[in-house]
């Protein structure tokens, strides 16, 4: 029924409620406020903040927040009355009120096997209390939003009834009616078949609420939307209880970009990224590299023949420009590289050039070898840069040695010795392993005749076994991020020894900075104190 669709979609956010249900997420009062108002700023429509019947802490939130929306609407959440309490003694329905918000989202019974079998009610009783409980906030001047729990199901159980609940609610006063695919197991095809049924049953506008169980809350959002619903529940990255909720980034720019709906505020769109990673750092969860639109990966291009059309094309394989989402193109160069993808990123390589060729295949013959240049761009750069003849010879490595005492304490001592010009620097460092201990001595050393070094920063270590069959002989991988004034740098090294992987890697770092840095190539006069070597 296309028809029926309206052109304004109200986007419902319910991240601070049913996004908290993910295992491993726990906000606070001032975490919730924080993403309260990230939402409003991009226009969404409704907050869900919480139960205020539920903690202390969602009753803190709702004092809180209402002061601080210019255009959501902040929702109190709850059930219909419980069995054997009349309405208006009802502690659920009374904690509602007591939030003071505009509106309420009450959620109800609409199946059978539900209603019988999990609350023990006899089907009129269930549509008594959703009627009740929905006339009691309506009367006391809330916008009640109606959770129609398990509607799909239902239908699937008994059509006739679960359509029933949805006209108790909407005598009730329920202004929106929303259809919950509680346990996300409904396939797109009967949620539409279903949401017609419903929009032919009541003349409230209606709301889809997905659960991402079959990996079908989005499609099944959109669907709903194309059968007439004119509301969108979901959570920002998908969050929620077992495989999560509808997931809004994704949603949201559908709506507008593939659909011609309007949602939200539309400018802000293109700060969507923003939003997604903003309430990850929040919430402590780590990005989804893969999400639609907002991952890392989702403008990242790697074949070879797809960076060649991109180049030319951008929607050879882009369904959307990437700066509709706040995003940017990523090319990367790796084994599955051809010249298009250095010539991407290397604006100063020409394309007839031999160089490139011989590029392309030492890329493929070190990443056989072990390298990852994805992660690690700086060791990339060096490495062309090189070729190119335009990294000059800062010094050279004589020889370094690290080792690890025990006696009464654990200590590492690495000794390093550079040679610069006809000079040799020797220098010991100490450190909590034997990587810190070397890159305590390195520095030691160079500080001498560059210290723009000083400012080297190292951040992030990592190791990863390539191949666990061999046991601790094992070729192993060491990723090395740090921080250089507004730069990161990213540097990788390989080695069945995992000391020489990780000093390759902190080279690596060292040699980088120096050159984005423009230092001079030193001599060994220009040390300002004298060498221990």
């Amino acid at each position: 029924m296309i028809a029926l669709m309206t052109n304004r979609i109200q986007l419902y956010d319910t991240t601070l409620r049913d996004g908290t249900q993910r295992r491993g997420i726990s906000l606070s009062v001032e975490d919730k406020l924080q993403i309260a108002q990230l939402l409003d700023e991009f226009g969404f429509d409704y907050i869900e903040g919480g139960w205020p019947a539920s903690n202390p802490k969602d009753t803190a939130f709702f004092t809180a927040v209402q002061s601080r929306m210019s255009h959501a609407r902040i929702t109190a959440f709850g059930s219909t009355r419980r069995r054997g309490v009349f309405v208006e003694d009802d502690l659920s329905l009374r904690a509602i009120l007591d939030a003071q918000c505009p509106a309420a989202t009450l959620f109800g019974k609409s199946s059978v096997f539900q209603a019988t079998k999990i609350l023990g009610l006899s089907l009129q009783e269930n549509l008594e209390l959703v009627e009740e409980s929905v006339h009691y906030l309506s009367r006391r001047g809330l916008e009640v939003i109606f959770d129609a729990e398990h509607f799909f199901d239902g239908c699937k159980d008994d059509l006739e009834y679960a359509l029933q609940v949805l006209k108790a609610a909407e005598a009730g006063g329920a202004q929106w009616i929303v259809l919950c695919d509680t346990n996300g197991g409904t396939l797109p095809q009967e949620l539409s078949h279903f949401t017609d049924q419903a929009r032919s049953a009541v003349t409230v506008p209606l709301g889809i609420h997905a659960h991402n169980d079959s990996g079908l809350a989005v499609a099944n959002s959109l669907a709903a939307v194309l059968s007439g619903a004119s509301m969108v529940q979901g959570t920002i990255n998908g969050y929620g209880e077992r495989c999560g909720n509808a997931n809004l980034c994704t949603i949201w720019p559908n709506l507008v970009y593939k659909m011609a709906m309007h949602a939200g505020r539309e400018p802000m769109l293109t700060d969507l990224t923003r939003l997604s990673r903003t309430v990850a750092e929040i919430t402590n969860l780590m990005p989804d590299d893969s999400a639609p639109f907002v991952g890392d990966n989702a403008f990242t291009h790697k074949a070879g023949v797809h960076v060649g059309a991109v180049r030319k094309y951008p929607e050879a394989y882009e369904h959307v420009r990437p700066e509709t989402v706040g995003q940017s193109r990523r090319i990367l160069v790796s084994e599955l590289a051809g010249k298009s993808n250095l010539l991407y990123n290397f604006r100063n390589l020409e394309a007839s050039s031999e160089t490139v060729t011989e590029l392309v295949q030492t890329v493929k013959k070190l990443e056989a070898r072990g390298y990852q240049y994805e992660d690690a761009p700086s060791s990339m750069k060096l490495l062309v840069e090189r070729s190119l003849g335009n990294i000059p010879s800062y010094f050279e490595i004589d020889r370094f040695h690290a080792s690890v005492t025990r006696d009464q304490r654990t200590i590492s001592e690495a000794t390093v010795r550079i040679v610069i010009g006809n000079e040799h620097f020797v220098e010991v460092g100490e450190g909590d392993g034997p990587v810190n201990s070397l890159d305590v001595a390195l520095r030691k050393a160079l500080t001498q005749i560059y210290p723009v070094i000083e400012g080297l920063r190292l951040k992030d270590y990592k190791v990863r076994v390539l191949d666990g069959r061999d046991g601790t002989g094992a070729l192993v991988r060491v990723w090395i991020r740090s921080e250089f004034r507004e730069e990161t740098i990213q540097t990788v090294g390989v080695s069945r020894n995992i000391l020489e992987a990780s000093w390759e890697a902190l080279l690596d770092s060292v040699h980088y900075t120096l050159w984005v840095s423009n230092a001079i190539p030193a001599k060994a006069t220009q040390r300002s104190r004298p060498s221990h070597g």
